[in-house]
């Protein structure tokens, strides 16, 4: 698979969506994940991110001009033992509570299906980083309608184990600014990570669309230790 530079994917697209990166530093030391919201309603753009234990949750940025949570309104971030789960909406909770109970990343997400918001059908795009005793395995899911018929879903589930230094995949719901939004199509699409996490922070956020840009969340995970550090950047700010 050619390796894309994320820079260009997120400048040559003004409305990727909803992404998710998960992958490994060039010196094998820490795991990484990298998650961003994106809106073009006033509703999708009055939001946060906001550390809550060892995840994050979105909150409205000025809760008087909220008018439905339903969609916007979750934890994309959440930590299970020595699993980090990323997600694109409240699938975060049913994968959780899915292997709080001994069930797979893939049985956990059978339950779900792509977001009820005719007629885009945003998918659910979803991770799980795995470390234990010094190995790091990650897998990424997408659940889709089948072209844009909701009697259909289609799920698709990339394992990578024992991922390569320097690696990283990138997953988002939406090709392209349209409407209504096409789907994502293919596998997670190969990038390079860097070893800083400021560097990659601040070429992700310098990268989106300054318009419709909103929040993102940046994770360095030592893979030895288990120890993490994170950055969050709001565009709204008090």
């Amino acid at each position: 698979m050619k390796m894309l530079s994320i820079e260009q994917e997120l400048k040559n697209n003004s409305y990727p969506g909803r992404g998710i990166i998960i992958g490994k530093t060039p010196d094998g030391k820490k795991a990484v994940t990298a998650y961003f919201i994106m809106g073009r309603s006033e509703n999708s753009r009055n939001r946060v991110f906001v550390e809550e234990g060892e995840g994050i949750h979105t909150q409205a940025f000025d809760p008087s001009k909220l008018t439905d949570p339903s969609l916007i309104i979750y934890a994309p971030v959440r930590v299970l033992g020595n699993k980090t789960i990323v997600t694109n909406g409240d699938q975060t909770d049913t994968i959780y509570e899915g292997m709080d109970r001994q069930l797979t990343f893939e049985q956990s997400l059978r339950s779900r299906e792509f977001e009820p918001d005719a007629p885009n059908y945003t998918p659910r795009i979803s991770g799980v980083m795995h470390i234990e005793n010094g190995r790091y395995n990650y897998a990424m899911s997408i659940l889709k309608s089948n072209n844009g018929n909701p009697e259909s879903c289609n799920r698709y589930t990339f394992a990578y184990e024992n991922p390569a230094a320097g690696e990283g995949h990138f997953i988002h719901t939406y090709m392209c600014d349209s409407d209504p939004l096409p789907s994502f199509e293919g596998e997670p699409k190969l990038i390079q990570v860097p070893d800083s996490m400021e560097e990659f922070t601040e070429l992700l956020w310098n990268s989106l669309n300054q318009e419709n840009k909103v929040s993102l969340f940046v994770r360095y995970i030592d893979i030895e230790t288990g120890k993490y550090e994170t950055k969050i950047v709001n565009k709204n700010q008090k």
